[in-house]
């Protein structure tokens, strides 16, 4: 167990260096109160195993006031708690706590757009075509004899038409659902009201913020067309990018906004950082939100979307890791969040599949750079895939048939029926029903337990934090001369040598030479001077 007292201090402006940061999906993390959904004092209640757990962050998606049409990426305030998650009183207590534990909080920032229910657009509608209150959003009348045809060709992410049109004939732009119309960011009162938002959250002790679609604010100049079918159903950004930049992502002028942020996270002490959700047409542009003057991070999602195959890993690692170089800012490896099938299941599901995802685990911990973790991860939950389609609450599932509530179902806690102890005794069943498999996946059914997905996560955590060739100061990644389908390499601090062995060749291999097993994904089995390493497995070696 590594106690808040082993952890960087909080005076450390360097502690996103290298942090694991641990993702709190809210509605789906801990019931307090017995209604079925996660909320702040539930995360305040489960603070102590997030601490025991070894994460030194938590990035906490949106809880704000919402109408929740999106799971709360649709906000009406953004300063403000949802009633479904608790008051500001419950987020003090809980960040105190946090911070007690030794433990930082990132929260969601959703920037792009707000929810139809904000203020300033319901007196948008409320004002009519041409008024000051419309200028804050992106209205824009249609094509066509009588406009009855949208103002350009652009699809929402969530499937079908970009725009939405009105009574009084215009329409407005929504790259997401019709209830999250986008902002206009050339408007100097959003630049004025973000970075007010900002501060609010700042001065109640945040230590950073996630962005949301921080490559979209920006659209291009007189809105023109994309000149293909765009948003082809289940078509991800990054392949659309690869088209070309799109009119509405990534745009030059988006730098600017950052660059006025930075002061205002500097200005703070303890470091206080922004990671950006960012896609770009190419690994060039993506590396521009990050630097000394604009963000700390953007998350790369190129680990995520590795095939299981040590070509595939090791072409995608070092990729990141020379462009970590050029922008002198550390990488940041993922395998799942809450947009994401969950990679127990993206990897082959079942036991195939959680014998991979344990052996990616340890191949990502082992990287220099810092990790974000989804929860449940540390279980080993799989995709949900069987829910009834009555109770899937993501809107691209309507317009789409694609739903991401399969990775959102509330993790288990305890207990041998559903919800496992999601919330107190005699509450609500949770929001999204778990399966009755998950009973042996519980955090009380894998702790203490030998082998288990959550010791393994405790165990690389506590090596992560307490080997000097594992810090941030250490040495990069060595590779190391392999068979076929085998990935090894080390990292040094003075005389300490770890070695980092993943097989995924097909076919167990013997591993010597690199020193005494730390932590393993599986069972090893000792031969001669050396172990060998079954299929699908890895394992971490020290030499000193």
């Amino acid at each position: 167990m590594t106690a808040a007292t082993d952890r960087t201090p909080l005076t450390s402006d360097d502690w996103w260096r290298s942090a694991v940061v641990y993702q709190v999906y809210v509605r789906s993390f801990a019931d307090s109160d017995g209604d079925g959904v996660g909320d702040l004092q539930g995360i305040r209640q489960r603070l102590p195993y997030l601490r025991d757990l070894g994460v030194d962050a938590l990035w906490l998606t949106p809880f704000y006031t919402s109408p929740q049409i999106d799971a709360g990426y649709d906000v009406s305030d953004y300063r403000d708690v949802d009633p479904l998650f608790g008051d500001l009183a419950d987020f003090d207590a809980m960040i105190t706590d946090a911070h007690a534990l030794g433990l930082r909080i990132i929260v969601d920032l959703v920037p792009n757009h707000t929810s139809s229910a904000h203020p300033w657009f319901t007196a948008a509608l409320a004002a009519g075509p041409g008024s000051p209150e419309r200028a804050r959003y992106l209205f824009a009348d249609g094509q066509g004899a009588h406009g009855e045809l949208p103002p350009n060709d652009w699809e929402s992410i969530f499937g079908g038409p970009a725009w939405t049109r009105l009574p009084d004939g215009q329409w407005y732009l929504h790259l997401f659902d019709p209830a999250q119309p986008d902002l206009n960011w050339r408007h100097p009162q959003v630049r004025a009201e973000f970075e007010d938002v900002l501060r609010f959250w700042l001065d109640r002790g945040v230590d950073g913020f996630r962005i949301d679609v921080a490559h979209g604010m920006i659209k291009a100049e007189g809105l023109p067309d994309v000149g293909f079918s765009s948003m082809t159903t289940g078509r991800r950004q990054s392949e659309l990018l690869g088209k070309g930049r799109l009119p509405y992502f990534d745009q030059d002028e988006v730098h600017e906004i950052y660059r006025a942020w930075r002061p205002i996270l500097d200005s703070y002490p303890g470091g206080r950082m922004a990671v950006a959700e960012a896609w770009a047409e190419t690994p060039q542009r993506l590396a521009r939100y990050i630097g000394p003057d604009e963000l700390h991070q953007a998350f790369s999602f190129d680990f995520l979307d590795a095939t299981w195959s040590a070509d595939s890993f090791r072409k995608v690692i070092d990729t990141a890791l020379a462009e970590s170089t050029i922008v002198g800012a550390p990488t940041t490896w993922v395998l799942s969040n809450h947009d994401r099938q969950r990679h127990v299941t993206r990897y082959g599901d079942g036991e195939i599949g959680l014998r991979r995802a344990r052996a990616a685990a340890l191949l990502m911990l082992a990287l220099p750079g810092s990790t974000y973790l989804y929860q449940g991860e540390e279980l080993g939950l799989p995709e949900v895939l069987d829910l009834p389609d009555a109770l899937r609450q993501d809107p691209a599932f309507l317009r789409t048939g694609e739903s991401r509530d399969g990775c959102r179902v509330p993790i288990p806690w305890s207990g041998e029926l559903a919800p496992y102890g999601f919330g107190p005794e005699g509450g609500a069943l949770s929001w999204l029903p778990a399966p009755t498999t998950w009973r042996a996946l519980s955090v009380a059914a894998q702790t203490g337990t030998p082998g288990s997905t959550l010791e393994l996560y405790r165990a690389a955590l506590r090596a992560r934090h307490e080997h000097p060739a594992l810090a941030a100061t250490a040495g990069p990644v060595v590779w190391l001369e392999t068979g076929p389908g085998v990935l090894a390499f080390h990292r040094c601090a003075d005389d300490a040598v770890l070695t980092c062995v993943v097989n995924l060749s097909g076919a167990p291999v013997r591993i010597d030479g690199y020193g005494r097993p730390v932590v393993a994904s599986t069972d090893l089995t000792a031969q001669d001077t050396g172990h060998v390493l079954p299929v699908d497995a890895a394992a971490w070696f020290e030499r000193r």
